[in-house]
């Protein structure tokens, strides 16, 4: 574990019951545990829309900074040095860094998006993944990047113009009234965001089953009206930061079980993984979730992630 310090905020907290049986299910619950009570070593992304990656590096370095590179994306590199506000640094003032964990980044690498693509973020603010997918695509094609909460969708506004984005338009509604035809799209859903406990006690504190099945109800609604809006032969990547088999793998399953054309692929990435959930109380999901990626806390040390690269066939 890169970081040893211990979040109070969690350690001080009892696990519910119900979360302690459902997730010694899925993982050794103890390591999730102990992983789960230690803040997150910090990352950032180099925006390389505005300066090269050894550019950045060596004014972060000089600055006493150790970086040490992500290994599952190129601008991404965990921080650490006597200074913890890295968002105070004038480089993430200039944009030229956005302070993103480093899980989060795998979303963008794995949709993979092109210069001159039309590019869907369904759910985008505060702007990590919509940021990111404009470095990727070099500010050449065009990006709608979406927020239901219009209070969120500032820092949305704030942080795409901090970062240089000129190809994008912000909306401002529920991902479900999205119209239109999208070579790529990522769905970045909203979820229970067990997987973020470590930075976050409150993901902890609302958990329930029956919140669960409701946030699954909605994920399902968001994946396949963006399934609706995808080209022939285009990309969906779905994500979320739960460790949920109903909001992931069985999210999934329902989609393609709804679309013949629907099919996943496998992701190939330098990361540690946990294989993907086939079955879980009583439920039983299609044998493609397995080319899913499913991580959790202890397995990278890094926040917990589901990530499904979905191909419409032609």
């Amino acid at each position: 574990m890169t970081n040893l310090t211990k979040n109070p905020n969690i350690e001080k907290l009892e696990w519910k019951p119900k979360m302690v049986e459902r997730y010694s299910k899925l993982t050794d619950f103890d390591k999730f545990k102990e992983y789960s009570e230690y803040y997150l070593t910090k990352s950032i992304r180099i925006n390389t829309l505005k300066k090269s990656i050894e550019e950045v590096k060596k004014r972060i370095e000089k600055q006493g900074f150790k970086l040490t590179q992500v290994p599952w994306c190129k601008e991404g590199f965990w921080i650490q040095g006597e200074r913890t506000d890295i968002g105070n640094l004038l480089e993430h003032t200039l944009g030229y860094i956005y302070v993103q964990e480093a899980a989060s980044m795998i979303p963008p690498v794995v949709l993979d998006p092109q210069p001159g693509d039309i590019v869907l973020d369904m759910c985008a603010a505060p702007g990590s993944k919509t940021t990111q997918i404009a470095a990727m695509i070099q500010n050449k094609g065009f990006i709608i990047a979406n927020e239901i909460e219009w209070k969120r969708g500032i820092s949305l506004g704030i942080n795409v113009q901090r970062c240089g984005i000129q190809n994008y338009v912000l909306t401002n509604m529920r991902g479900q009234d999205i119209k239109g035809s999208f070579d790529k799209i990522l769905i970045d859903a909203p979820c229970t965001a067990t997987g973020t406990i470590r930075k976050s006690a409150t993901s902890l504190l609302e958990w329930n089953p029956t919140r669960v099945k409701r946030v699954a109800k909605i994920q399902r609604e968001l994946l396949e009206h963006g399934f609706n809006l995808l080209k022939p032969g285009g990309i969906l990547v779905y994500s979320t930061c739960t460790l949920e088999p109903e909001e992931n793998e069985g999210v999934v399953d329902f989609l393609i079980n709804k679309f013949e054309n629907a099919k996943v692929e496998p992701i190939d990435l330098t990361i540690n993984r946990t294989p993907a959930v086939t079955e879980f109380e009583g439920a039983t999901y299609s044998d493609e979730v397995k080319k899913t990626l499913r991580i959790w806390p202890q397995d990278n040390d890094s926040e917990g992630f589901f990530v499904a690269r979905i191909k419409k066939e032609e």
